[in-house]
């Protein structure tokens, strides 16, 4: 039976927004997503936690997913963040994302206010029934304090417009529950568990590591699909520890802004309440490149 979500498979990269002074840098953000297109990314996505959703205003959240679909311009998929801890705000910002032409949605389940399973479920129905905007749900309970269960997931998955889940719970059985109980594409959420969510039926994953090495990330979903699965193992193993050293050194994104910054593709700036790498972690992030081999030494 073909999945629903298939169109989001592949390679989703996570978007960093990029600021220089304090403000949204659009020239940088529109050659990030031209930048994408040559790499051959299948879809970008602004204003997730990578982008530092949670300290952009409304207006420059809106703004950001606008200018992404306007650069992409069908070149390249756009999977918007919309997600909110309140239902209403979630549905506005779902209807300005489709409304800008974004290709789906990625709405966390909503933080913070920890809703009952029942909550959960009449949440994201609510943004399915206001919006026709394909929907895929997050979950991702180290950022949001609360479990979306299985269960409420694949009864969310019967609703037509709900298609995908971003999966970063770090559970494969969890995955597995999903995968046997719904018809979802299942992307995973961590860079580092990408090729066992694969192994189980997943289709491919929402990456922090694509902001920088897409081509790799890209070869090892090609491999598996192929069937070569030495190779897939192989890029998987030249990956993890890039994944392990970049995002142990501090919450994401501010490691993935540094190593940015150190390739020339960012000015490295954070926002409040996130704070920039370092001097000695920046020397860790610069070995862990050089190591890899993105920097010479």
């Amino acid at each position: 039976m073909a999945r629903k979500g298939e169109q989001f498979a592949g390679l989703t990269v996570a978007l960093v927004t990029p600021f220089r002074n304090g403000d949204v840098d659009e020239a940088a953000l529109r050659k990030l997503v031209d930048w994408h297109v040559e790499m051959g990314t299948n879809c970008v996505c602004p204003c997730g936690t990578t982008g530092e959703s949670p300290t952009l205003s409304h207006d420059e959240h809106e703004r950001v997913i606008a200018l992404v679909c306007e650069q992409a311009a069908g070149r390249i998929k756009v999977m918007a963040g919309t997600g909110s801890n309140s239902t209403r705000e979630a549905i506005r910002l779902t209807a300005r994302a489709e409304e800008s032409g974004a290709d789906g949605a990625l709405m966390v389940a909503p933080y913070y206010n920890k809703p009952m399973q029942d909550g959960f479920y009449q949440h994201f129905k609510a943004v399915a029934e206001a919006v026709d905007l394909p929907i895929v749900l997050y979950n991702i309970p180290g950022r949001t304090a609360k479990n979306m269960e299985p269960d409420t997931i694949c009864k969310l998955a019967e609703l037509k417009t709900i298609v995908a889940i971003k999966e970063a719970t770090g559970s494969l059985d969890q995955a597995s529950q999903i995968l046997n109980g719904s018809n979802l594409t299942l992307l995973s959420g961590d860079d580092s568990l990408t090729l066992p969510l694969m192994s189980v039926g997943g289709s491919g994953v929402v990456s922090v590591a694509g902001n920088i090495v897409p081509k790799d990330v890209l070869a090892m979903i090609a491999a598996w699909r192929e069937g070569n699965i030495a190779q897939a193992q192989k890029m998987h193993h030249k990956l993890f520890p890039l994944c392990r050293d970049m995002l142990g050194l501090a919450t994401n994104p501010i490691p993935l802004k540094g190593a940015m910054q150190l390739l020339g593709r960012d000015t490295g700036e954070v926002r409040l309440p996130l704070t920039p790498l370092s001097e000695g972690d920046m020397t860790k992030l610069r070995q862990t490149l050089k190591t890899y081999g993105l920097l010479s030494s």
